[in-house]
């Protein structure tokens, strides 16, 4: 039997102040630690669904959209969006919120690919995922061919690194 759990179970919701240590020269966050902050939060979710430690494979189309400026509240969302047999797609959203103001606006989107482990540290099966929502299928059916693409990527890297 196939277990299954929907996206909702181990949905993350975290959030992050703009400190000092955060920002660059232009009093915005960094890039790393916006990665950072994604990077935490997938594995939570992956670490949420799969009920085993998980590391991260690979990031793709981490898109940066807007500044985050020194004091700002930063809100990071995880869904995961897709399950194979030991890997698991995590979509990550960040917004900004200006504390001030309410200012509110999309900021970042990543798609973090995690991978379950055993006690051993070698790959295990996860449970797979069943998307409810209208958007949550959607976002399944996405995942299947960015999967593909990653795939197919992987193979070409793997394939010149040989030559």
């Amino acid at each position: 039997m196939t277990i299954k759990k929907k996206p909702q179970e181990s949905q993350v919701e975290m959030t992050e102040m703009v400190q000092p240590q955060h920002t660059n020269a232009l009093g915005s966050v960094f890039g790393g630690v916006v990665l950072s902050w994604v990077d935490t939060a997938a594995a939570i979710c992956a670490q949420k669904h799969s009920e085993k430690k998980v590391v991260t494979a690979s990031f793709d189309a981490m898109q940066f959209l807007a500044p985050i400026p020194l004091g700002w509240i930063v809100n990071i969302k995880a869904s995961v969006n897709f399950v194979a047999r030991s890997s698991c797609e995590v979509g990550v959203r960040i917004t900004a919120e200006n504390p001030l103001t309410g200012e509110f606006h999309h900021t970042a989107s990543a798609y973090v690919t995690m991978v379950a482990l055993d006690s051993h540290g070698k790959s295990i099966a996860m449970p797979k995922v069943e998307p409810e929502t209208e958007e949550e299928k959607i976002r399944f059916e996405n995942a299947q061919e960015r999967r593909k693409a990653r795939l197919d990527l992987k193979e070409k890297f793997l394939s010149k690194k040989k030559s």
